[in-house]
């Protein structure tokens, strides 16, 4: 079967992958950029996600619990660096505490091991630094170099028989007698396409499907700054705040990278360019996009104050600062340097509400990954999974 996948990020490959290698199938990739993963997939932070926080039954529930399975495994086959190093979740309120509570009978719902309230005493041991009312040790949770995954899956799917076309946008299809043509670069007719632009995926879904879109992607650019050497200290592995349930953003947290450096974000901050990866990046017609739509008008009606607040956190260090803080009150302006960013794809519907959940759909012979933010680089196999289990006959 010839089956086009639109977009060379991390589900792309791993589409790819799990088609050409393990299914047998003819595929070609199409990824606009000179280089695969050059977007989310290559800029998120390398963590291991386990499924702790999402809603049981939910898409990222049960992808997430697959998915990191399947990629620890794939890592030891393949030989790429990846740590089970656990992380442990904050409460630092009253208010955290009650949510503490329901994350970790949720996380047990979900299907985790091991999860564990810790003593102050333990959390000393673990993480010196840190100040909490109530801490959850999760333990199957790691960090992985996700550019190694991404280099290697490219590698399998070339050498099991598969393209991957570089500099490469799609500008239109058309469909012959069930079967879909990329006008611009294949006279090969495909049994699917599949989209997985991420930041691009609505604007995809309209060009290829030429429905109207019943929901927007909004770029909310995530800031880190990286700890320096002296400071590497403050963090042992993964330390994270409860978190806003209303909000698909973790906040604020520490995390051990790969490398062995040490970082601490993101902010969620709305970014004026789908790529737009500093305040300076600026796309009018991508401002148009979402300022004319009223599901982002919505959104923000209605979550104001913490707009406001995440903008805070991208010009003022002194507030990036403070929510640092509240997980290592030693923590000083001197002990963090600017580091890394990216930019969040994050579906929002009509209603103005952020899409909680992973959201892929089937028209025809396409298939669209339309909302696919975290934990969708370690779910990304058990995604593959899910897509060819319930829409490639």
């Amino acid at each position: 079967m010839n089956i086009g996948i639109i977009g060379g990020g991390i589900i792309g490959l791993a589409l790819g992958y799990k088609l050409q290698c393990e299914k047998n199938n003819n595929i070609d990739i199409f990824e606009k950029e000179k280089k695969i993963g050059f977007h989310q997939s290559g800029r998120n932070s390398g963590v291991l996600h386990c499924g702790i926080g999402y809603k049981s039954g939910s898409l990222k529930a049960k992808l997430t619990v697959s998915g990191i399975k399947q990629m620890v495994n794939y890592c030891k086959i393949n030989k790429i660096d990846y740590d089970i190093c656990g992380k442990i979740i904050v409460a630092t309120s009253n208010n955290d505490i009650n949510l503490i509570n329901v994350m970790a009978k949720t996380g047990k719902k979900n299907g985790l091991n091991g999860l564990k309230f810790l003593t102050q005493s333990e959390l000393k041991k673990r993480e010196p630094f840190v100040k909490s009312l109530k801490t959850l040790l999760v333990p199957d949770e790691g960090i992985v170099d996700y550019k190694g995954v991404i280099n290697s899956m490219s590698n399998n799917i070339k050498e099991s028989g598969g393209n991957i076309f570089l500099s490469s946008k799609i500008k239109k299809v058309k469909k012959i007698k069930n079967k879909i043509y990329i006008d611009n670069f294949s006279r090969k007719g495909y049994e699917y396409i599949i989209n997985c632009t991420g930041l691009h995926s609505d604007l995809t879904y309209k060009k290829l499907s030429k429905e109207k879109r019943k929901m927007k992607i909004v770029p909310f650019r995530g800031e880190y700054y990286k700890l320096t050497k002296d400071a590497k200290k403050l963090v042992n592995h993964l330390v994270y705040p409860v978190g806003n349930p209303k909000f698909p953003f973790l906040g604020v947290h520490f995390t051990r990278m790969i490398n062995g450096d040490r970082e601490v974000g993101p902010n969620a901050v709305l970014a004026f360019k789908r790529e737009g990866y500093s305040n300076f990046d600026i796309s009018i017609s991508d401002m148009i996009d979402y300022l004319s739509y009223q599901g982002f008008l919505n959104f923000i009606r209605k979550n104001f104050l913490f707009c406001i607040n995440e903008f805070s956190t991208s010009f003022l260090k002194s507030s990036f600062l403070n929510k640092s803080q509240v997980l290592i009150p030693e923590i000083r302006s001197k002990d963090i340097n600017k580091g890394s960013c990216g930019v969040r794809a994050q579906g929002v519907d009509t209603k103005g509400n952020l899409m909680m959940d992973f959201d892929i759909i089937k028209l025809n012979n396409q298939i669209h990954v339309l909302n696919a933010p975290s934990p969708a680089a370690t779910s990304s196999l058990a995604i593959a999974d899910y897509i060819i289990d319930n829409y490639i006959k």
